[in-house]
């Protein structure tokens, strides 16, 4: 089946009208532009994000369906916590955002190619260091076990990708990410699509409109530099 999408012009602010994203593939919007800071920033606040595997052409997405996180909704349980307590992982904010998305990006058991390729990793740098992209590691001493990265719109935290390296440290990377996040908004965490993952730790299904209706409502909150500055973070059990 022949596909037409719209390709994005030089302006890094226009995207079609996510209404107009197809439902098969899910949420496919248009093709082409770059992954410029100024354009991913546009892209964001307007509930859409790229989405392609090397060899592809640059892909827009904005799924009929997301994973959200609502506030609260991640804590530690009794087997988490004494999981926790027994390995006295420890945690921080940014202070590895590179080596983060590397593994993030690594190939995985039955997944043996990655959508994060050399370009995207780039593009996330450089949001990084524009202060828009913010990564939670999960330290084993001085070795990194786990992680996740994304970018803040305002009072949202879109994450764009999560890896562990023993057991249960995804899950207690999104739990210190609420809980940082918390310390100056509501605590939502956009996770894009929906998975078996997602789901298992407590994230809703939520439909576009709504969920364009809550971005809307928290991308004008601030976020405070400092907040993110590197440095460790203490876990609340």
């Amino acid at each position: 089946m022949t596909i037409y999408l719209p390709q994005l012009t030089a302006d890094p602010s226009w995207f079609p009208p996510v209404s107009e994203a197809l439902p098969n593939p899910d949420g496919l919007l248009a093709l082409g532009g770059d992954l410029s800071v100024l354009r991913l920033q546009h892209a964001y606040r307007q509930g859409i994000f790229p989405w392609f595997s090397a060899g592809d052409p640059m892909l827009w997405w904005s799924p009929a369906i997301r994973a959200v996180f609502a506030p609260g909704t991640l804590k530690v349980n009794r087997s988490l916590r004494k999981y926790q307590q027994q390995q006295k992982f420890t945690f921080s904010c940014n202070q590895a955002f590179a080596e983060v998305v590397k593994h993030c990006a690594a190939p995985r058991r039955h997944q043996p190619s990655t959508w994060i390729v050399p370009a995207i990793a780039k593009a996330y740098l450089q949001l990084h260091h524009a202060g828009q992209a913010h990564s939670i590691e999960v330290w084993h001493g001085s070795q990194l076990v786990g992680g996740l990265y994304g970018i803040t719109v305002g009072g949202l935290f879109c994450g764009e990708s999560m890896f562990n390296l023993r057991p249960n440290t995804a899950k207690l990377a999104l739990v210190m990410l609420q809980q940082h996040l918390s310390a100056y908004a509501a605590g939502w965490i956009d996770c894009q699509m929906p998975n078996p993952f997602l789901l298992q730790q407590g994230a809703c299904p939520m439909p576009r409109a709504d969920y364009l209706q809550l971005l809307t409502s928290l991308q004008a909150a601030d976020c405070p530099a400092s907040h993110w500055q590197p440095g460790a973070l203490e876990l609340s059990l």
